[in-house]
């Protein structure tokens, strides 16, 4: 590796060092909406509530999930990238990104990146016979300074192409935090030929209003839930996310729609239109 991101600009980002079983983690309710173990019960209490008031907050967990695993055989199996830094990582659950990636090429060296404590414990006993995976607590709202960590910047090639994933993050950022600036960052960054994975909670507006209704809903109770997040953006928003990159076929789509493992699905229910996301390639 010969350069790494620069310091100017930065802020160093305070990380949680103490987990508190009394206050719920947006990656221990996913777990637990996913139907994982790790996680307590404040965190289950949360995915409860959600399910209570919106059944399809499941469907999301899995459309997303599949679409991550989906994306990583096309960024290792296609195009041949073999180290990817995966973003607001969360807790292991079944299909990790490093399980899809060895799959395909042994030596592909994975840096998951996730605030929470717990999920960096987890995540690197789950990966302690890995030699190429790595967990690394970092806050994905400080992006200069997660890149020049050295056990995240110390792992990668610089010079080579690599890929970015955020997936299911940026809708956990408040708009005052402006989530788009944070991916110019991240973008900069990267090298030349390097990929991004995004995929984000869906608001489709005028263009599908049924969803949309659905779309209000939802994101209603999540920002009135514990946690406190997950806004439901325009297409316009999220396409903000990729500037300067060249999106991959087929573009921005429907999180079921990308990809799809045999025929594409028809007649999706409005939950399943309300996350889209793409693959794009840094020119």
């Amino acid at each position: 590796m010969t350069s790494t991101p620069g310091r100017n600009g930065s802020r160093e980002a305070q990380l949680p060092t103490v987990i508190d079983p009394d206050v719920p983690s947006i990656a221990r309710a996913y777990d637990a909406t996913l139907g994982g173990k790790d996680n307590y019960e404040v965190d289950r209490e949360v995915a409860r509530q959600l399910r209570e008031v919106t059944p399809e907050v499941t469907t999301l967990a899995w459309d997303n999930r599949d679409f991550l695993i989906r994306a990583t055989r096309f960024i290792v199996g296609t195009v041949g990238i073999d180290q990817i830094v995966d973003v607001g990582s969360g807790l292991p659950t079944v299909e990790n990104t490093h399980d899809v990636a060895v799959r395909f090429n042994p030596d592909t060296c994975v840096v998951y990146v996730d605030i929470d404590p717990i999920v960096i414990a987890h995540g690197r006993a789950l990966v302690e016979d890995h030699e190429t995976v790595h967990c690394v607590q970092g806050d994905l709202t400080a992006p200069e300074t997660l890149l020049r960590d050295p056990e995240v910047a110390g792992r990668l090639d610089w010079d080579r192409p690599m890929a970015l994933y955020q997936v299911g993050t940026l809708h956990h950022v408040a708009d005052d935090r402006d989530p788009a600036a944070m991916m110019r960052t991240y973008v900069d960054a990267l090298p030349s030929g390097s990929h991004v994975v995004l995929s984000h909670f869906f608001s489709p507006g005028d263009e599908d209003p049924e969803a949309a209704a659905v779309a209000e809903r939802l994101e209603h109770a999540f920002l009135h839930s514990p946690m406190g997040t997950g806004r439901f953006r325009t297409r316009e928003e999220i396409a903000a996310y990729f500037d300067g990159l060249e999106f991959v076929d087929p573009g921005l789509e429907t999180l079921a729609y990308w990809w799809p493992e045999g025929p594409p699905p028809e007649n999706l229910d409005p939950a399943r239109r309300l996350m889209i996301g793409a693959v794009a390639r840094k020119p």
